[in-house]
């Protein structure tokens, strides 16, 4: 019997890839095996096959190369008969679900097509041919597939063949069956032996024939018998070499199967060829139902102990993070010390560390077991960051008490949300969780400072007739920072990616690119409103640069500001006009959009890079302006027609003018020395990591479909509106607080940002929910390699991560670029010029200058808080995955969870050094700038 396989339609229940009795033929059954469609199969199996037609089929965008490549070779190969097994993959309603959905009129085409193929290919088929129609996976109402909804692993299997299979008719309602149970099936159709790892069962109804009951029984419990023969074989060699099996069941297993085929000896000796005694009947669907029994008990026994866990490595792993984080706050607050207190600290986990490896290595010696490298790692990790914790709370015991009780809100809102991890209900809806978290905190925030009377300026008799006058003038602006975060907040909610497990939930529309509508009016719209929130970031990063004086040198760095920023919004303008264009409607421009589709996104790649390498060459954006009178001339030479009475009166004007000239300055600057004025210098540090996160936000937002681009300015705004909250309640309302040090609450809610916006743009920590189509955004043909591809499809994950990550520093810094804002205007009507003169010279970002020390530890405590919040979210998720292996949501919830946390862990980590580094940088430019200034 011949075998055509046509996948790529629909799918089987667990479906997960080619059917294991395809690696059965390849590998020496002496079957030809014929293959074509999908070339991912050629890496899978590599030279394995009689013939083989490979298309390329990684670009999801594609919908015809893969089927038209195969319909030409499929009909001319099934009628030369040079086959054994044919395998043809489709992949056009693969491609299809992925780029337009399952609802679109490109899907009913791509289902006709395939609807038609298999019209032809029946008439080709010859009567010793078994025709099967399945796939590897379905699809969800957005055309995705990867996660374990019923919609993505349940579809239909169709077999086909001119001889008849079954003994009946189709029943009424379809029977599910693992796809597993193909390989034992398709074997013993094919007359191979069943594959040695098999764990199936035979589908037996394809068995059954032409014939009648009896026949079909006498058959149907021949290829049970086989298939149980092959499972326990199977079962007892791979028990003496695995040894994970249990032994009590493995028993029970061997008890069932002996029983079985005692039974089975015996019927066969009463039956006399196909003639069965009517009183042996029944016993027939009894043997066949305990053969049943057995093969769904071993594949039930074999997939509980195959899902295996290794619970010390994972509480290991659980401590090294716990550790780590633990490690992080302790640092971040010993940061402050003297050095003498580190140094003694740091003698402890020098000692207590070993301590703790040398007695679980003896505990593994007595006990006769293999020394687990993680394990003693981790214990001794454990026990050094023990020793460091006790020795540091016994010297800050009371003071570090009273500093814990004050960050009970912003620590109890991050431990809730850590804690809250272990819902399966939480992690679903953690898209409406986590924005609520962050509005709450900020509320909190107010409701503290008013209950601690930082609101309120010291009553007198006005003030306690006028209840409201009593507040702080900074109050209400304090509220209006926080009604637009509440606003931003509420609108990001409308950028969502629904999961399957909210049957209710519709995904935004924001999230289909221009190209999926169907009313042009509209999508000229979107587009001229794209286009403009570009232009206006762009003009708002150019505004402020200005405003604080960062645009005023003629800097390379600067002039791509002015002139490059316009730039790259022209290349992605242009590219999502290309884009969205209708593909049938371009006539002969076709080639020429193909073009263009790949070169705006590389010009935008170029010229990003180019800014970014500007910028850490020089990220000075300062303007020096000498002030010293210059030396030269006094007199301007004359250069009309010579004559004694004419120099006369050309000379005489211009040394009287000089000469009133010098008096006046004289008289207003006094004795007062030259100076050199620094426009932007109070701001450089901002400015780089404002045009830095520009870029990236630039680049990011090519990524991501054309009308993500307004979640992109939520983003931007509300970033700005909690740097603002923060400024405020810092500088303004809290005076007595340290300038070098950031609050919990600011590096919290900072995080809560990035989590809210890794869902407001459109993302979920499940695996059908990634944006695919990132990874050819200027790329139309195939990447050679996986590395880049995977770089583009991580930053459109990992967008919001990026952005908050890389600008950490300002939590940092914006307090100083707005002082001049809060206290320097009130000191403006009590001090003279001269003061004001002496003030100015360290205000701002420069007031950093004057404490490189503090200026490096805060940046270094920043940094740890930032590492620490982040480390505490990852050791929730690891320890809900680890507590909850075995609850029935953990691969479809908390595995996942913790994959993308753990991802966005490292990316936040790498991001958080680089904005670090970046500051850094600017410090050595500032520095390089001053050494220059005073050669001079």
């Amino acid at each position: 019997m011949q075998w055509v396989w046509c996948g790529g339609t629909h799918g089987l229940r667990d479906t997960r890839g080619a059917p294991p009795l395809i690696g059965f033929f390849l590998s020496g059954s002496g079957r030809r095996v014929v293959f074509m469609g999908d070339d991912t199969w050629e890496g899978l199996f590599p030279k394995k096959f009689f013939r083989s037609y490979f298309f390329p089929s990684f670009n999801v965008k594609d919908l015809h190369t893969v089927d038209d490549g195969i319909l030409q070779h499929l009909y001319p190969t099934v009628d030369s008969g040079e086959w054994d097994v044919l395998i043809a993959h489709f992949l056009g309603v693969d491609h299809c679900g992925h780029k337009h959905g399952p609802d679109h009129p490109e899907m009913a085409k791509k289902l006709t097509q395939m609807n038609e193929m298999l019209r032809s290919l029946v008439d080709h088929l010859g009567n010793d041919t078994l025709l099967l129609v399945a796939g590897d996976h379905g699809m969800t109402e957005t055309g995705d597939h990867g996660g374990d909804s019923e919609k993505e692993v349940n579809a239909a299997l169709f077999v086909y063949s001119r001889t008849p299979l079954f003994g009946s008719g189709p029943p009424e309602e379809p029977e599910t069956i693992p796809q597993v149970n193909l390989v034992p099936t398709v074997a013993l159709l094919l007359g191979v032996p069943i594959p040695y790892s098999n764990i199936g069962e035979v589908m037996a109804d394809m068995f059954a024939g032409d014939g009648d009951t009896v026949s079909a029984a006498l058959q149907q419990l021949s290829v049970y018998h086989i298939n149980a023969k092959q499972v326990d074989r199977f079962l007892q060699s791979y028990s003496l070499v695995a040894q994970d099996l249990p032994a009590e069941q493995l028993q029970h297993l061997q008890e069932l199967f002996s029983s079985a085929v005692e039974e089975h000896t015996q019927l066969l000796t009463q039956v006399q060829g196909t003639m069965v005694p009517p009183e042996l009947e029944p016993r027939l669907g009894s043997l066949i139902s305990r053969f049943q029994h057995y093969l769904r008990e071993a594949r039930a026994v074999c997939t509980q102990s195959w899902a295996r866990f290794h619970p010390p490595r994972m509480v290991g792993g659980c401590i090294l993070i716990a550790s780590s984080c633990l490690l992080c706050y302790m640092a971040s607050e010993l940061a402050m010390s003297s050095q003498s207190f580190c140094h003694s600290c740091l003698l402890y986990p020098l000692f207590w560390g070993p301590v703790g490896a040398a007695v679980l290595w003896l505990v593994h010696v007595f006990t006769q077991e293999g020394l687990d490298l993680l394990l003693v790692s981790s214990w001794a990790a454990a026990v050094s960051q023990l020793g460091f914790f006790w020795h540091w709370w016994g010297q800050h015991f009371k003071r570090r008490l009273r500093a814990w009780l004050g960050l009970a809100f912003p620590m109890g809102i991050l431990f809730f949300r850590c804690g809250a991890m272990f819902s399966d209900s939480f992690v679903v809806a953690e898209a409406r969780v986590t924005p609520f978290l962050l509005a709450s905190l900020v509320m909190l925030l107010v409701g503290k400072l008013h209950w601690d009377g930082r609101l309120t300026v010291p009553e007198g008799p006005k003030q306690q007739l006028l209840g409201f006058s009593s507040y702080r003038r900074e109050i209400w602006y304090l509220l209006c920072l926080v009604a637009m975060l509440l606003v931003c907040v509420r609108l990001s909610s409308f950028f969502h990616q629904c999961r399957e497990e909210i049957p209710q939930c519709r995904p935004s529309v924001f999230l289909s690119p221009l190209a999926s509508l169907r009313n042009t009016r509209a999508k000229n719209l979107f587009y001229l409103l794209c286009v403009a929130l570009l232009a206006g970031l762009v003009y708002a990063v150019q505004s402020w640069l200005r405003h604080y004086g960062n645009l005023n040198s003629s800097g390379p760095l600067v002039l791509f500001v002015r002139w490059g920023f316009p730039l790259v919004v022209l290349c992605i303008a242009c590219y999502w006009a290309v884009a969205s264009s209708a593909d049938d409607s371009l006539g002969k421009l076709q080639e020429l959009v193909q073009v263009a589709v790949v070169v705006f996104p590389r010009a935008v790649y170029g010229l990003a890079s180019v800014g970014l390498l500007l910028l850490l060459c020089n990220p000075m954006t300062v303007f020096a302006k000498d002030t010293r009178e210059s030396a030269g001339s006094i007199v301007t030479p004359y250069l009309g027609v010579p004559g004694s009475e004419v120099d006369f009166l050309h000379v005489i004007p211009q040394i009287y003018k000089r000469m009133q000239e010098s008096q006046k300055s004289w008289l207003e600057r006094g004795s007062c020395r030259a100076t050199i004025a620094a426009y932007g210098l109070g701001s450089v540090y901002s400015a780089a990591l404002v045009i830095a996160l520009t870029l990236l936000g630039f680049l990011l937002m090519l990524l991501h479909s054309e009308r993500l681009s307004f979640a992109f300015l939520l983003l931007f705004v509300e970033a700005f509106v909690l740097l603002h909250i923060h400024t405020l309640t810092l500088i303004a309302l809290i005076p007595v607080g340290e300038p070098f040090s950031v609050p919990w609450y600011a590096v919290i809610s900072w995080l809560l940002a990035a989590s809210q916006f890794f869902y407001s743009t459109g993302h979920q920590p499940i695996f059908p929910a990634i944006h695919w189509n990132a990874a050819f955004v200027g790329f139309h043909l195939d990447h050679n390699t996986n590395l880049l591809p995977a770089v583009l499809v991580g930053a459109n994950t990992f967008a919001s991560h990026i952005l908050f990550a890389v600008g950490c520093p300002l939590l940092l810094l914006w307090p100083f670029v707005c002082e001049m804002s809060n206290s320097q205007r009130k000191k403006l009507k009590k001090e003279s010029r001269e003061e004001l003169q002496e003030v100015e010279e360290h205000m701002m970002e420069m007031r950093l200058r004057e404490s490189p020390e503090e200026f490096s530890t805060a940046l270094l405590r920043l940094g740890l808080k930032y590492l620490f919040v982040l480390g505490a979210q990852l050791l929730a998720c690891v320890c809900a995955a680890m507590i909850l292996r075995r609850h029935l949501m953990v691969w479809k919830v908390f595995a996942p969870k913790f994959l993308f946390e753990s991802l966005g862990f490292v990316v936040s980590s790498i991001c958080l050094l680089l904005g670090i580094s970046l500051v850094m940088r600017v410090d050595c430019a500032v520095s390089s700038w001053f050494s220059q200034l005073q050669l001079r």
